[in-house]
């Protein structure tokens, strides 16, 4: 059987059970009594379940909309169509944070383009050809850059990207396993920087207590966190891969960096490229453009209007001042390409479309991402998922953190959103432990920090998964299934943590225990794959 035949029937069968799943839900439900319960996680998990078998990701997100249309709507044609479009799709792109993340995507790639038509990725790729030797110190050095911008996730994996993808290009690292160090680099070390989006974010969800205190004595129990970085470093250092990576990298020593001829983000060397562009060219925009973004977020949190650091990033808008921030950075960069005479105005305005249309794969799924979130939280998930966590804390204590864990996991998976599960399932712990177990409470909102960037991490309806395929052009669903099994390994070994740290309540026991049964699992495993990476 061919393999176009084979994925044929495998698509139809994975659609027959959701129209079979379907019929039963139209004659066992109400639009009514699906509210609250475990019909609010079936679209994502048709969305994300579809994706999966069928490789196909814009139709699968489609589907898992239309599901949760129809359970929200009670099967009513009109009003099924009404939801998915007014409701859904118009909705989220007329939101202004979600338009001001598009508006940065936009930008982002026109100054990309720019920095690629100036000769700056170009000549940035010739000098760290002669700095960076070896592909461990192409990876090592991908993951240095990925943790110094810690600002943003969504900032971090794009520029990341951008700058690293000419140095993996060249040492022959697969397109999937740089996805994987700029995924890795953006959400984990996003969570366990006390100046970040991310920890004003999980602030604001802490209500009656020093939200940063507690977000900074939370770092250390973060475990999944602190594991997926030590893990990017070992797998570097010690050129072990396993699963679907591992046939990615070995593609991409022979030459091809894709494996999979879909290539959805490839773009080729442009033909007027300036062979003359220095790696100022792009240091320089890159520069402007973390200053302006760093800027815009204290802008948008009232810094300049006496509120002091902390508190302004606190209180920051990171999608409007990741907006700002990027145009003024691109009006600065076209400024400068002009005055060096690297490029005309006319050029640098022929980037602009060409930018946009480069971030059009990574655009449609995010709006299809958004608006499945749309759907689950209409049906509610997120109370049924924290009638689970309330039900089940009195008799589980010293079990509760690795349980919010695993909660957290499903939860952001399920709905593509770390921030959703922080403000469902932190305000629930908070109340849970305060006045009673300061030293649980740590513990159990690091399991939910966790828990959500864990999920978000393994989840192809995330944004931040989203925006590390298109950050290192690489096929989405690519990226997803070789991802995987390295998520899945740092969760598993963060939830035996969150066991021990729940009956010792000592992170100085509980994450080396974490650690050295990472690097024991990641030694069994080159051992037992001994002689597949010799000619790295």
């Amino acid at each position: 059987m061919s393999g176009s035949k084979k994925k044929t029937i495998i698509t139809a069968v994975a659609v027959g059970i959701v129209v079979i799943v379907m019929a039963i839900a139209a004659c066992t439900t109400t639009a009514e009594s699906v509210q609250a319960t475990f019909w609010g996680l079936v679209p994502p998990i048709v969305a994300i379940g579809l994706a999966l078998i069928t490789k196909e990701v814009y139709s699968s997100l489609f589907l898992g909309i239309l599901v949760g249309a129809l359970l929200y709507t009670g099967f009513n044609f009109e009003a099924t169509v009404n939801h998915v479009f007014s409701g859904g799709i118009v909705a989220v792109l007329s939101d202004a944070g979600n338009l001001g993340i598009l508006v940065f995507l936009v930008i982002l790639g026109a100054m990309v383009s720019l920095m690629n038509k100036a000769g700056g990725s170009a000549a940035f790729g010739r000098w760290a050809s002669k700095k960076i030797k070896t592909r461990v110190g192409a990876q090592l050095a991908t993951i240095v850059l990925g943790v110094l911008i810690f600002i943003d996730d969504y900032f971090n994996c794009l520029t990341v990207g951008s700058v690293m993808r000419p140095v993996t290009d060249k040492h022959n690292v697969s397109r999937a396993k740089l996805a994987y160090l700029i995924d890795a680099t953006a959400a984990p070390v996003c969570i366990i920087a006390p100046i970040s989006s991310w920890a004003a974010a999980v602030s604001g969800f802490v209500e009656g207590e020093d939200g940063l205190s507690l977000f900074i004595q939370a770092i250390p129990f973060n475990f999944y966190a602190l594991l997926t970085i030590a893990m990017m470093i070992s797998l570097a250092v010690m050129k072990v891969d396993f699963g679907p990576m591992a046939l990615h990298e070995r593609n991409a020593i022979s030459g091809d960096l894709f494996t999979t001829p879909d290539r959805p983000y490839a773009t080729d060397t442009s033909p007027d490229e300036n062979p003359n562009g220095k790696v100022i060219d792009l240091l320089i925009p890159i520069i402007c453009l973390i200053v302006c973004c760093i800027t815009g977020m204290l802008y948008t949190g009232g810094f300049f209007s006496g509120v002091n650091f902390v508190d302004a990033f606190a209180g920051s808008n990171a999608s409007v001042g990741l907006m700002l921030g990027s145009f003024f950075a691109l009006v600065i960069t076209i400024a400068l390409f002009m005055l060096r005479k690297v490029m005309t105005f006319e050029k640098c305005m022929s980037c602009l479309p060409e930018g946009f249309k480069a971030m059009v794969p990574a655009i449609l799924i995010l709006t299809f991402a958004w608006t499945l979130k749309s759907m689950t939280d209409d049906l509610a998930a997120g109370t049924f998922v924290a009638e689970i966590v309330q039900n089940s804390a009195a008799g589980f204590m010293n079990f509760l953190p690795a349980i919010i864990f695993l909660i957290g996991c499903l939860l952001s998976f399920a709905t593509g959103t770390s921030w959703g599960t922080f403000g469902i399932l932190i305000p629930i712990v908070v109340k849970a432990f305060q006045g009673t177990d300061h030293t649980m409470m740590i513990i159990a909102i690091s399991a939910c920090m966790a828990g959500a960037v864990c999920g978000d991490h393994c989840s192809p309806i995330s944004d931040t998964t989203i925006m590390s395929s298109a950050g290192a052009q690489c096929n989405h669903v690519n990226h997803v299934s070789t991802q995987l099994p390295y998520a899945m390994v740092a969760a598993l070994i963060s939830f035996l943590s969150y066991i021990v740290a729940g009956f010792t309540r000592s992170a100085l026991i509980s994450l080396p225990f974490g650690l050295i049964v990472l690097f024991l699992l990641l030694f069994i495993i080159k051992r037992k794959h001994r002689g597949a990476f010799h000619h790295i």
